[in-house]
């Protein structure tokens, strides 16, 4: 019997904790801060156990790593490299969803002396957005054919039916994750011209985008230039990678900003409406016309001002804050009120587009497709496409069908084929075009 380590039991959980205890040979140990929250998602499961742990909780971690084949870190990206030294000294491999932080890029040789692997970046973005691009790629490049132009997009949206705010948005995931994106600086490579986007400005650079004859806006996703190297496409003329949202989220992000709220200006432990949040950021003794009208003077629409009132920017409904930051207080709200409801449904689009330059001195571009749906009465889109990448893999890490050590990213064939294979028999399956230029 291998025994599987699992760290967290949050919203992304369950489609691991169901793959893994239906797989022969497997014990799953799901740790949490609250051991209620592991136990409700082994009801009526076998082969697994619930427990609590605190991160921090050294000598307990140690024991749980120690008595693991293999370690999955569904934890804060702040902890990966916490976890990620304990299996290094325990030598137990590791599997994560988050990107790869400076910190654990220097991890590398001790991995590597330690004879394990630690593979990050297995869920959706980032995740399935390398693997199916690297399919692509490699393809191609065995063609001897030539990648000019590479555009990748990526969104976790409500379903059409479900996107029945003002926001037209829901969190399926970490609300402050979200907004903390939509303060990040981007770079990407645009017909030989690096564009530099400063995060004050990221929303302006939104840009509509049809995909499959439906419109949405995409913006930059943080530094793209770094997958150039990556993905092996040196020579490249364009490369972008960006986030996908229904038509209208930039302005209303940008109002935000506007209003700077999306900061980490401190707000004392103390009871106050948003409005009095608001006017202690800015300095400022408004009403909420004289937000409004502020709002208006810049361009706004009355739509948007409209959105934000429906939001409960401009409330004056007492609450109590605890020394958070203004974008803590922010997250909380859009959680309270864009949260989804029994019932509703998610989707994830992923859309790549490529642009390769034949052998034939002929043109031809591919788009590849991902729309995925929520399950009726069961898991989240998001859920199933962030954490059953890491459950397939960690499945092939144990059955040694991935032997690599060190810190890597899914975008070697021993890891990406296999993983992409398993996902389409469970219903994840791009859909790829081709058109000659």
């Amino acid at each position: 019997m291998k025994h599987v380590l699992l760290l967290g039991a949050g919203l992304v959980s369950h489609p691991i904790i169901d793959y893994l205890t239906q797989q022969d040979g497997i014990f799953l140990t799901v740790a949490d801060i609250s051991i209620e929250n592991a136990q409700k998602h082994l009801v009526g499961k076998h082969n697994s156990a619930a427990t609590a742990l605190d991160i921090n909780d050294t000598d307990s971690l140690d024991t749980l790593i120690s008595g693991s084949d293999i370690v999955v870190s569904l934890l804060p990206f702040t902890m990966h490299t916490i976890v990620a030294k304990h299996c290094i000294k325990l030598k137990k491999s590791m599997v994560n969803a988050s990107y790869v932080s400076d910190e654990l890029k220097a991890l590398d040789a001790s991995a590597k002396d330690a004879g394990i692997l630690i593979l990050c970046e297995m869920g959706l973005d980032p995740g399935i957005d390398h693997m199916s691009a690297m399919k692509i790629i490699r393809a191609e490049q065995k063609l001897g054919h030539k990648i000019e132009h590479f555009h990748s997009y990526c969104g976790g949206i409500p379903s059409p039916e479900a996107a029945n705010n003002p926001f037209k948005y829901k969190f399926s995931w970490s609300p402050k994750g979200v907004l903390i994106a939509g303060n990040s600086s981007a770079k990407y490579l645009e017909n030989d011209s690096e564009i530099n986007i400063d995060g004050k400005y990221l929303f302006d650079n939104a840009k509509n985008i049809k995909i499959n004859q439906k419109e949405y806006e995409a913006y930059p996703n943080r530094d793209s230039l770094d997958y150039i190297n990556i993905y092996g496409l040196n020579g490249v003329k364009s490369m972008m990678r960006g986030t996908l949202r229904y038509k209208g989220w930039s302005l209303l992000l940008n109002a935000l900003k506007d209003l700077n709220i999306l900061t980490n200006q401190e707000i004392p432990e103390q009871t106050c409406s948003f409005l009095e949040i608001l006017n202690s950021i800015n300095n400022t003794t408004n009403d909420a016309n004289d937000f409004a009208h502020s709002l208006l003077i810049d361009g706004y629409s009355k739509e948007i001002i409209d959105a934000l009132k429906w939001l409960g920017i401009f409330s004056e409904i007492p609450y109590t804050w605890q020394n958070k930051p203004s974008i803590d207080c922010l997250a909380e709200l859009m959680s309270e009120k864009m949260s989804y409801n029994q019932g509703e449904k998610d989707m994830i689009i992923m859309h790549h587009e490529f642009v390769v330059a034949m052998q034939n001195n002929k043109r031809k571009k591919i788009t590849s497709t991902l729309i995925d749906y929520g399950i009726d009465g069961g898991d989240s889109s998001m859920a199933r496409t962030v954490s059953l990448p890491v459950a397939i893999t960690v499945k092939l890490i144990l059955d040694q069908k991935i032997k690599m050590t060190g810190i890597h990213i899914p975008v070697h064939p021993d890891i990406y084929e296999p993983v992409l294979n398993e996902l389409e028999t469970v219903g994840i399956k791009f859909k790829e075009t081709e058109i000659i230029l």
